[in-house]
């Protein structure tokens, strides 16, 4: 696989998984991130400082993340999620280091190129879009699910 260019597309999860398995072929990888993510951290730090959700980047970064040691400590620092805190439980450190470098720099595109230098990713990180997005699922029987965080919880 060496010298290819690869593009993966898709929320963080899959995209980390496909990532961290590609990471080390020599390929020239590419990850096309959604932005849509409105549950858990993510959809806290959106909902409460109007950024775009920070989760999804994140773990695209992560698994982007140089392999030796110091990298490997800031991925854990990356992925730790506080277990205690008024206010801090559920979020991770990298959702948070993330917005704070949001609001540091300006905006979130600027946030995204600098990320990759702090992280020493080799590698590329896009959302999908900088824009506020919300993912509506419509029905057969007419209703609607609004947002992520509904369409992963439907049980039928």
């Amino acid at each position: 696989m060496v010298g290819k260019n690869i593009v993966v597309v898709g929320g963080g999860t899959g995209n980390h998984t496909t990532l961290s398995g590609l990471k080390g072929l020599g390929c020239d990888l590419t990850a096309v991130v959604a932005m849509s993510d409105d549950g858990g951290s993510s959809g806290r730090l959106r909902d409460e400082l109007g950024q775009l959700p920070p989760g999804d980047l994140r773990q695209c970064l992560v698994a982007l993340a140089a392999d030796d040691h110091s990298s490997a400590l800031m991925r854990q620092l990356f992925t730790y999620r506080f277990n205690a805190g008024n206010g801090l439980s559920g979020h991770s450190f990298g959702n948070l280091f993330l917005t704070a470098l949001t609001e540091i720099t300006g905006n979130t595109a600027t946030a995204i190129e600098e990320a990759p230098q702090i992280l020493r990713i080799s590698g590329r990180v896009l959302p999908v879009t900088l824009s506020k997005t919300t993912l509506i699922a419509h029905l057969v029987d007419g209703s609607r699910l609004i947002g992520e965080s509904s369409i992963d919880q439907r049980q039928d």
